[in-house]
Formats: C-alpha cells, structure tokens, sequence
C-alpha cells in the first residue's frame, strides 16, 4: 500500500429527508448549530479529555462538525410530539418517531429545517486502489511457545501470531474499545468474563435502541463477540485482547431489520468518540432491510452512501481504528460485503477456516469502487466463543468471529506501538498479509501476521529517529 493520501471529496446520504428509515420513524436534517452554547475553542464542554488527547496526540482539528446539535431544535420537535430516538452532531440531524404523519409536513416549515440533500465533506483514501509497495518486511522466527494456556482457542490467537505480541506481555493494556452489537446477554455472569469485571475492564454501557443502560438482557450476538476479545478461562478459551478496557454499546434491534439501525450504528460511533476510545469494533452489516425501499445496491457499497459507513469513515478521522466484519453473504446471492465494511480506511475483517482456508460464507469483494475488501481474513469457521446457555465453550461460525479476533489483535499492536496512528496501524497490519502483493476479492490481502507488522512498525520508528 502506497503511502495514504486523503484528498476531499462529497458524500450524498442515500435516504430521502422526512421518508421512514423503519415504521413511523424519519429523519430531521437541521440546518446550523447556531444557539447551540458550544465552541469549538472550549472542546471539554462537550467531548471527554482521552477524546481531545486523541485528536491533540495525531494532529486532528476539532470542528463545527463535532459541537452538539443544538437543542433548542431538540426541544421544539419534542414539543411537537416527536419522540427524540437518536441525535447526531456529525450529520446534524434527528432520528424523530411519531404516529402522527402530518407532523412531517409540520417540519418542512420550520426555519431550522433543511430541506437539502444530506451533504458532508469527508475525505477518501484514493491510494487503496493503486498496487502494493515493493517493501522488505522484517523476518520472524517462529515462537511456539506461549504464556497464556489458550486451550481450545489457540487456533485463532496464534493464526495471527498474536501470542507473540502476549508473549512481550501486550495484552491490550491501555487501550479502549466500544463494541457496537446487538446485545450482550449475561456477560456479566458468565464464566469468560469473570476477571474484566473484577478488574473493571467495562468501563460503561448504553443502549441506542431502547436509549437505556441495559445491554445484559438483550441478544446473544455482542456477549459472544466479547468473548473472542476478552475472554479469560485459561485451559479453554483466552481473548486476542484479554487485558484491554470496553464500552458496550448496543445498537442493533436483532427482531427486526431496518435502516435506522445504521443511524443507531452512528449515533454509538459518535457517543464512542466523545468519550475517547481508541477502536471501534462491530460484527454487524446492513444490505437488505424489511422495508426495500430503503436496501442497499452493490453500487452503494462505495464507502460513503450507507449511513454506517459514513459513520465509520467519520470515527476514522476522528482517529479512531475502526474494525468491522466483512459479512456472511458469499454464499448467497448478493455475495458482497455489506456496510459499513466498505468503508475506506478502516479493517473489513473476512473469515477463513481454521486451516486458513477461505470459509464459503465470508462476504465478497472487492467494494463498488473498486478497493480491496475485505481488507484481511481471520479464523471465523468454528471459532471458540462463550457459549450463551451454559458455563461452557462451545464454537460458532461467521465474520462475526473473525472481526473482534482480528480487533482484540490490532489492540495489541497499537500497544506495542502507540506513537503511530490509526492509519499506520491499519497499513502495517496489511503489509504484513501473506497475500499484500496479490490481495483478491474472498480474502483481500489474507491473513496478517501481527508480530509482522509490529516488528515493521519497530523499523518505521527508527527510521524515523535515525532521520
């Protein structure tokens, strides 16, 4: 991979102002933040200080994009009678439920309305396209041995070579995480998390489906998501990422698929941003949806037409590493990833089986575009995971899998190497794939190889200091 330039380009949101984004629900696009109490000049009003220190740390300015959106527009809507489902400062906009259908057209006429296209300049990762760097990659002797007893999840920790990052004693200290998912049922009881909360590794919960701080009586789906990252029963199953900190953020409703789940998907991005995590990971993916009208085509998988994945190249310039999984469609006929892994600049994470070989499931490439996606592969065919029911192990299959195996290992090595961006993190971990100098489009540039791509960025950084 070339070295990244990001040139400005525009994004259109591809969903009509005051259309239904799932049954009575719309979206309020607002005009200003004028009013709104905040300025860009007192940042700790309004974002925590670990998110100023990220944006001070990598150069990254804040904006009018990152003031709340004023709430006295907040306020009228709700004294006309909408319900106030989700709010984002990054599109400005509202996420508005009512029964009342002749309150849209009430909306048109007021002042602080758009009526506009939802535009918003971002920037795109044009050398994604272009072929690989000749580069002479540092050589690893193989270490087989381990201080962590992975037991039945060995498989997927050393398929990456993460244990040797384990082996320096990286183990994902210091660096914080939100997981966006469906839920994260008795997490907070079962065997494999026991030692995050007794070290008060979950440093908080939200849910943005039903806008409460309940995620422990919800879907499965997140709990076993959290238990390729951080579990902890020696002997039987250990996390890629055992010793990093976690926000659980629910923002998939799991009985029902429509597109505001992506504007619940954002709304978690942007909460993750205000409170100063390092990475985003999430194992969800949106195409098709019970109201059509609003599904995605193959051409919308461009990177900035779904609203997940404008929100998640919008975490990216906030400096957050974003990793999601690729998808499970490669066997059926839409095949192709789905949103937001097509978004630049992030990992989109497909699966292999456990011996390395493509798993028939894992979503396709290569984005409509024409990038490479997914990015990587990891273990997602019969990955150990916390089982849901019982006190035991038990395996499940999907990208799901691959992506938080693939996030708690990148966690890892952006603790190794802390000084580099999210950006430089995410290019090592490529140039470390077996496949970078012939990526294709089931697995992308293939499998990394993180005491690789650590022992690249080692180099990276003496060159830097020789200089």
């Amino acid at each position: 991979m070339k070295k990244i330039i990001l040139a400005s380009l525009a994004i259109i949101l591809n969903i009509n102002l005051f259309s239904q984004i799932a049954p009575n629900t719309y979206v309020v696009k607002f005009t200003d933040k004028t009013a709104n109490g905040f300025s860009i000049s007192e940042p700790s009003k309004f974002l925590s200080p670990r998110s100023i220190q990220r944006r001070t740390k990598f150069n990254i300015p804040i904006t009018e994009q990152d003031l709340p959106v004023t709430q006295s527009y907040i306020d009228s809507l709700k004294k006309m009678g909408f319900q106030i489902y989700a709010v984002s400062k990054w599109l400005n906009l509202a996420v508005v439920y009512s029964e009342n259908s002749l309150l849209i057209d009430q909306t048109k006429k007021l002042s602080f309305v758009s009526q506009r296209s939802i535009n918003q300049p971002f920037k795109e990762n044009q050398n994604l396209k272009n072929k690989p760097d000749k580069i002479k990659l540092p050589i690893i002797e193989k270490d087989t041995n381990t201080i962590l007893s992975y037991g039945l999840s060995a498989n997927q920790v050393k398929m990456l070579n993460t244990q040797i990052l384990h082996n320096k004693g990286f183990m994902g200290q210091g660096i914080e995480m939100a997981i966006l998912d469906a839920g994260f049922y008795h997490a907070d009881k079962l065997p494999a998390f026991d030692s995050i909360f007794t070290n008060h590794q979950i440093i908080g919960i939200r849910d943005f489906v039903e806008r409460d701080n309940e995620v422990y009586a919800d879907d499965t789906h997140g709990m076993m998501v959290l238990s390729t990252i951080a579990g902890n029963i020696p002997g039987k199953l250990i996390g890629t990422s055992p010793k990093a900190k976690f926000w659980l953020i629910r923002t998939e409703q799991e009985k029902s698929e429509y597109i505001v789940e992506e504007y619940y998907w954002l709304a978690g991005a942007e909460f993750a941003d205000s409170v100063g995590v390092d990475m985003i990971h999430s194992s969800l993916g949106y195409n098709d949806f019970d109201d059509k009208v609003n599904s995605h085509l193959y051409k919308d998988m461009n990177g900035h037409t779904a609203p997940a994945s404008i929100a998640a190249m919008l975490a990216t310039r906030k400096g957050i590493l974003v990793v999601t999984s690729a998808g499970n469609e490669g066997n059926d006929p839409w095949k192709y990833i789905s949103a937001p892994a097509d978004a630049d600049s992030i990992l989109a994470v497909g699966a292999v089986q456990a011996d390395s070989d493509y798993a028939y499931f894992s979503s396709r490439g290569p984005s409509a575009d024409g990038r490479v996606k997914p990015d990587v592969v990891a273990q997602g065919m019969n990955a150990y995971v916390q089982s849901a029911w019982s006190n035991t192990v038990t395996t499940a299959s999907g990208t799901s899998f691959s992506g938080p195996i693939m996030a708690g290992a990148v966690a890892c090595l952006w603790q190794a190497n802390p000084t580099f961006s999210n950006i430089e993190i995410i290019d090592a971990v490529i140039k470390s794939c077996d496949q970078y100098t012939g990526p294709n489009t089931f697995t992308g540039y293939g499998i990394p190889n993180l005491a690789v791509a650590d022992a690249y960025l080692k180099m990276k950084k003496t060159e830097k200091t020789t200089k």
